[in-house]
């Protein structure tokens, strides 16, 4: 598992590799992810946006920004959370992910950002 606290909200991820959905002959390699937003602080707030910048050896840097988290903009209260998976598809079969999400305060209506921890994506059939 990989957590970051920003401005007391906690961001885990667990990443796993997607062997099932995953072609490596085609360079295809699909990861799942596994993320939980806790919040910590003492006022609720929402999820605006998401930024990710996604490395994939060998092919680079991807950038990915959008509204929400998987079509969503939820709120959390204190002491809540807000769990959900995504995926992402890497052509090396390994890389990492990082970001940023664009969180309001629903007391005050300022918006702050929270970081996303790096996590790492290795593919299964290049780690053995």
């Amino acid at each position: 598992m990989f957590s970051k606290i920003t401005s007391n909200i906690v961001v885990s991820v667990v990443p796993e590799y997607d062997i099932k959905n995953s072609y490596p002959s085609e360079n295809r390699f699909v990861f799942k992810y596994n993320i939980v937003i806790e919040n910590k602080g003492d006022f609720p707030i929402k999820v605006l946006k998401r930024k990710w910048l996604i490395f994939d050896v060998g092919f680079g840097f991807t950038e990915v920004v959008g509204d929400g988290v998987i079509g969503l903009t939820p709120d959390i209260e204190p002491d809540a959370n807000f769990a959900y998976f995504s995926n992402v598809m890497l052509r090396s079969g390994v890389g990492n992910m990082s970001g940023k999400y664009l969180v309001k305060n629903m007391e005050t209506e300022e918006t702050f950002e929270i970081d996303i921890p790096k996590f790492d994506l290795l593919s299964e059939v290049l780690s053995n």
